[in-house]
């Protein structure tokens, strides 16, 4: 069994405002990572797996979303409402998720009930029973899922627009996969699915709060000494970016729309300028799309930005809604302010007060043990290494008027933008 901290395996943990990170990883490649917050109660306590909708055939679109719900659903110690009880009757919370990169299971309890949410998570990933009639219902469920949010133009413009912006591409499928897809799973395919995702090296146990790193690791040890080592991951070459319009006339009350660009990648040392851009633009109510569009003209109800990073890609996208008659003049307006960002820098006072507002959402979030232990594993998984968070505020600190400009002539290029539409009837 191998031990690392924050860095450098030799050296103690890292304290940063009086928190300490650790890294172990275990001998089947399992990697263990913590971060002890000793003046709370609670432990907030995550497995990721590196698998997601990427990672799927085109027709097993869905598939590992649709095992992150039968993990659920019972193994051979305890029934799907034993699961749910084990944790809930100790106050605590467990839940789960499925990404375009990851595939997260979690839990929230205190500190006393950690060796049952491990106990708990671990038996879910390696003795799930997939019953044949669990199976044929989750697909049921899955499916109800599909048209509730098939109902929700808000909800199926995000769908339209990772179609738009990938095209063939992996990205591009939707999580939930499609009716076609999810109606013809079975146990068969899912087992074996899970037995080529999910493996020791792609697993990250990670833990934020008042936990222990020593006794997390003797706890998670040999859990998952079943599991084998899989290949890495191989993705394939992402289209090449180019100028999309989708315009869609459905059945809806309101004009929705997307526009947006492939942006950077989770490790990409420019991500601090591209924060304090969508901060500046489209985060909150501060943000030049909100005062700009809303407060000004009142024209737009719901208008904002936003960034998701993955591997090896990223994605930039501003969404609003507003009446089908106003959707032209929105779009005018919106252009109207990406141009206005792609061709002057932004004043040091407006870039000032952006960073501040970032750093302050950063510090904020960071009051949340579950964010903390998220942010832990993803900084392992993408970047394999873990920042500070002292680290994390010269990165921001660091952001110039001239690179926010510079990267809005990447993220903002008028000849790659990808705009969806759906239109009302």
């Amino acid at each position: 069994m191998k031990k690392q901290h924050t860095k450098i395996s030799s050296q103690p943990a890292e304290k940063v405002s009086d928190f300490a990170f650790q890294k172990t990883i275990l001998s089947e490649g399992v990697r263990v990572i913590t971060e002890r917050i000793p003046h709370v109660r609670s432990v907030s306590l995550g497995f990721w797996l590196e698998v997601g909708t990427r990672d799927e055939p085109p027709d097993l679109n869905g598939i590992s979303h649709f095992i992150e719900h039968m993990l659920f659903k019972g193994t051979s110690r305890r029934s799907a409402i034993e699961i749910a009880r084990s944790i809930e009757d100790v106050g605590g919370t467990l839940n789960a998720y499925t990404s375009k990169d990851l595939t997260c299971y979690y839990a929230q309890v205190l500190e006393k009930d950690l060796p049952l949410a491990v106990d708990v998570i671990s038996d879910m990933l390696t003795d799930a029973l997939f019953e044949p009639t669990e199976v044929k219902k989750e697909i049921d469920v899955i499916l109800d899922e599909i048209r509730s949010a098939d109902e929700v133009p808000e909800d199926r413009i995000h769908d339209y627009f990772y179609k738009n912006l990938f095209d063939a591409h992996p990205l591009a499928l939707p999580t939930l996969g499609t009716k076609e897809t999810v109606s013809r799973f079975n146990r068969e395919k899912a087992l074996q699915y899970m037995r080529d995702q999910y493996s020791c090296n792609r697993l990250v146990i990670s833990a934020s709060g008042n936990v222990d790193h020593d006794v997390l690791v003797g706890i998670v040890k040999g859990k998952f000494a079943t599991w084998p080592k899989a290949t890495e991951r191989n993705f394939p070459e992402l289209p090449r970016p180019q100028k999309h319009v989708d315009i869609k006339t459905e059945d809806a009350v309101q004009a929705h729309l997307c526009m947006g660009s492939r942006a950077l990648a989770y490790k990409d040392s420019r991500r601090y300028s591209a924060l304090v851009l969508n901060t500046l633009l489209g985060s909150g109510m501060s943000s030049r799309l909100f005062q700009n569009i809303r407060e000004k003209y009142g024209i737009c109800y719901s208008i904002y930005s936003y960034l998701d990073f993955l591997y090896d890609t990223g994605v930039f996208c501003i969404y609003a809604s507003m009446d089908k008659d106003k959707l032209d003049f929105t779009l005018e307006l919106i252009d109207r302010e990406l141009e206005e960002l792609r061709t002057k820098t932004i004043a040091p006072d407006e870039l000032e007060r952006t960073k501040s507002q970032l750093k302050g959402n950063l510090l904020l979030g960071l009051e949340s043990t579950a964010n903390r232990m998220s942010r832990l594993a993803k900084m392992e998984i993408y970047l394999q290494q873990q920042f500070s968070l002292d680290e994390i505020i010269q990165g921001i600190d660091a952001v110039t008027c001239e690179s926010v400009w510079e990267l809005s002539q990447i993220l903002l290029n008028s000849d790659e933008l990808t705009t969806t539409i759906i239109r009302p009837e």
